[in-house]
């Protein structure tokens, strides 16, 4: 999860431009690692849908330079939650249907590869309410927002397992959480 030194996710109107994308190679490499250690994506109905479009026209465009990246995006299987919504369009994509603690559950008892939640703010608040969640990286960007969205609700004991600064300035810090 994208987040700025002062404990957001987004800006109030949710905001991403305070963001750091010049990664240097290190970070590369590390974000390619940790997608190959996954076979599913979990995410909210807010943030899939320009979640998929992005990485489908990355994924269909020559030039682009994320291609590779985007083809594994758009590849693996995409399981959206939405209290609202009840399809999705999108390449490898899927609607929820059932409760997300029980989907979770689930996902979390089939055979393959970890799983990896993408967001959206309000969607990881309510995987961390609900214990859902294993190992928390948080891209630390060195930027303050001053306000905006969280996905901490309220007090969330977390183990540090490792930080890493890279050269671009991002500072990802791995959590457990403390059961």
């Amino acid at each position: 999860m994208q987040m700025s030194v002062d404990g957001f996710v987004a800006g109030p109107e949710g905001q991403l431009d305070w963001m750091t994308w010049t990664w240097d190679v290190r970070l590369q490499d590390f974000v390619r690692e940790l997608t190959d250690s996954v076979d599913t994506i979990v995410m909210g109905r807010k943030m899939a849908d320009g979640f998929m479009r992005h990485w489908e026209a990355a994924a269909i465009n020559p030039d682009d330079p994320s291609k590779p990246f985007a083809e594994l995006m758009v590849g693996y299987p995409k399981v959206i939650f939405s209290r609202t919504n009840q399809t999705v369009s999108g390449i490898n994509a899927a609607m929820a249907n059932k409760p997300l603690v029980e989907a979770i559950q689930e996902l979390k008892q089939q055979d393959g590869k970890d799983i990896i939640a993408y967001g959206g703010a309000g969607f990881v608040t309510s995987l961390i309410e609900n214990s859902l969640i294993d190992e928390l990286n948080l891209f630390i960007n060195p930027t303050a927002v001053g306000e905006g969205l969280t996905i901490f609700s309220g007090k969330t004991s977390l183990e540090l397992d490792n930080s890493t600064r890279y050269g671009c300035g991002i500072v990802v810090n791995k959590y457990v959480p403390v059961k």
